[in-house]
């Protein structure tokens, strides 16, 4: 088998495979995806980075903690 033969076999493989996206257990919500508004993209980083400084804030008390107690 030539190099053009297995390169129609690949290609042909990876059709086969990206054509049943949209038709399994997932392809609903592949379909009711969308790009967020500027909007929805603000506040998504906002409230993630509100629970990166609470859990950074808690951590941060209980090695203070820590220190205190341990001396």
């Amino acid at each position: 088998m030539d190099i053009i033969e297995k390169s129609w076999e690949v290609q042909k493989g990876i059709e086969d495979r990206v054509k049943h996206i949209g038709k399994g257990r997932y392809g609903r919500v592949i379909k009711m995806a969308r790009k967020p508004s500027n909007e929805e993209y603000i506040r998504v980083i906002e409230i993630t980075g509100i629970g990166l400084i609470l859990i950074g804030g808690l951590g941060f008390l209980i090695y203070w903690i820590m220190y205190l107690l341990t001396g």
